[in-house]
């Protein structure tokens, strides 16, 4: 059920973030508000540009009134399984942001802030038994309408929100992706002194 291929690293780090990975098959156990709230606590402790905290995170909980309005905002692929989810999330940054001055500025890092909330998200979820995994695959406009977002602000991701399955119940093509993913090696992602 939750067997996880192995991953290993050149350096060692928390156990927790090699856990952390984006399954697709979910139990059918709901989540409760404490459990929900932990997960948005975490993420409320990112760290910001001007400690401005750019993000909103809208959810449902599967079973409750909207809980198909927000599946059906994301594509079909992601429909197919993130529908069996225990909570649906979409977090939105908000583009600018006002100064000491009173005066309105782009935020150049807001959707970089909210990545970072995301992350605490994540790695929350991690520890309580959740996963948590992000997707771009939603209808970014009609999200936008459906949700209410205001104007100078910007969906960035979808997130489900679940206790892992034993994947059985996806298809052929997601069972065999139902692995944790390896990443590329560091001399692949950085350089020291120049890009």
């Amino acid at each position: 059920m939750n067997a996880i291929m192995p991953r290993s690293t050149d350096h060692l780090i928390d156990p927790d973030m090699l856990a952390r990975w984006s399954p697709r098959s979910f139990t059918d156990e709901a989540i409760g508000d404490v459990e929900l709230m932990t997960l948005f606590e975490a993420a409320r402790w990112a760290p910001s540009a001007f400690n401005g905290q750019p993000w909103k995170f809208v959810y449902v909980r599967r079973g409750s009134a909207d809980w198909q309005k927000f599946v059906d905002l994301l594509l079909p692929f992601n429909q197919e399984w993130a529908q069996h989810a225990a909570a649906l999330v979409f977090v939105a940054s908000r583009v600018n942001h006002t100064n000491a001055n009173g005066e309105v500025t782009t935020t150049r890092s807001h959707a970089f802030d909210a990545g970072a909330s995301w992350s605490m998200l994540a790695l929350q979820a991690i520890k309580l038994g959740w996963h948590a995994h992000a997707m771009g695959g939603f209808d970014h406009d009609r999200a936008i309408a459906e949700l209410g977002v205001p104007e100078g602000w910007r969906i960035e991701v979808a997130i489900a929100i679940g206790r892992q399955g034993d994947g059985s119940s996806l298809n052929e093509t997601l069972r065999a992706r139902e692995v944790p993913s390896q990443r590329k090696p560091l001399t692949e992602i950085i350089s020291e002194g120049r890009f």
